[in-house]
């Protein structure tokens, strides 16, 4: 099987529906000529051109109400905010207005629309530049929550996302964009409210989110070393979410630990962790327990940075100290 980066398997899944679908269009900054700040649509201007590759100005709220009206008359629009922190200027119409419509309606009016962007701690790009944010978009109604990891999840769950006729938040953290792995050739979609085991174990569970899956394997890979079998799952879809497969690996090893680089209140882990307690108590061999990112604005140093997050290290430690418990 050819082998492809995030990025490029990403593309490749918008360029397909867009060629399937001329209802399919995208509005963001820089999306057009320039390709996108992340490369997210390269090529695809001169493809499409400007009616369904649309550049804006500097306006989040005025661009998510505009495709949210858009979504609502039949069109599926994809909103590409580079950074989803700068989707938070839209928080007023993306909570009341393109998460609500479809209760609103009684379902007379659906709302098939992408909001897509970058996440994820890294590369210097400091507070504004850095969030995460999907525990607020897991807690509010009407949302799916999209955070895929492989080239083949990002090409196989945008389809799924851009077919969907739910409002779909589709976050691509930045550790992963230039990551490599294999992608088929032919059709496929993904469904979503389906984990993927990373990596088979049998000693102690660990979950990671998002730009974590890959330090949970890193770790897994040191502890294997010291005896230790390591299951890692990537949820791939937080809402919705998989906890039968969660839960099926948490029967087999005793033992949870969910990695997030988001901050601890009221976050995934904490769900994920609460959902194994109501659910497999019986199974657990040892409290559930969880590594987050520390609770502070990001710094822009490096250093600073990479000290405020899980890393391979520090979540071994923290797979040894379950297994102590």
């Amino acid at each position: 099987m050819r082998e492809m980066t995030y990025t490029a398997a990403a593309l490749e899944g918008l360029a397909e529906e867009m060629e399937r679908d001329p209802l399919i269009f995208v509005v963001g900054e820089g999306i057009g000529a320039r390709g996108g700040n992340f490369g997210t649509t390269v090529g695809l201007y001169e493809r499409f051109g400007p009616a369904r590759l649309r550049d804006t100005p500097i306006t989040e709220r005025g661009f998510t109400g505009l495709c949210t009206g858009a979504a609502m008359t039949g069109s599926r629009p994809i909103v590409d905010y580079m950074f989803i922190d700068f989707g938070l200027d839209a928080m007023g119409e993306l909570i009341n207005q393109t998460a609500k419509i479809q209760y609103m309606s009684d379902g007379r009016l659906k709302m098939p629309i992408v909001l897509r962007g970058c996440i994820g701690i890294g590369n210097s790009a400091a507070t504004h530049h850095s969030g995460s944010y999907y525990s607020i978009f897991t807690h509010a109604p009407g949302f799916r929550v999209v955070v895929p990891t492989t080239p083949y999840d990002a090409k196989g769950l945008l389809k799924t996302a851009i077919r969907s006729d739910d409002p779909v938040l589709f976050m691509e953290h930045r550790a992963v964009l230039n990551t490599r792995g294999p992608v088929p050739e032919e059709e496929y979609c993904i469904p979503f409210g389906q984990a993927r085991i990373a990596r088979e174990g049998k000693d102690v569970t660990v979950v990671g989110i998002a730009g974590m899956v890959n330090r949970a394997l890193a770790a897994a890979d040191t502890l294997a070393g010291e005896g230790v079998s390591v299951e890692v799952i990537d949820p791939r879809t937080l809402v919705p979410l998989d906890i039968e497969t969660i839960l099926a690996s948490v029967h087999k090893t005793g033992r949870l630990l969910v990695v997030d680089e988001d901050y601890s209140p009221c976050g995934v882990a904490a769900e994920i962790g609460m959902q194994v307690m109501e659910h497999g108590f019986d199974d657990l061999d040892a409290p559930v327990a969880r590594l987050t990112g520390a609770q502070t604005p990001v710094p822009y140093s490096a250093p600073l940075e990479e000290a405020i997050i899980p890393n391979p290290r520090t979540i071994a430690q923290a797979i040894r100290d379950l297994l102590a418990a």
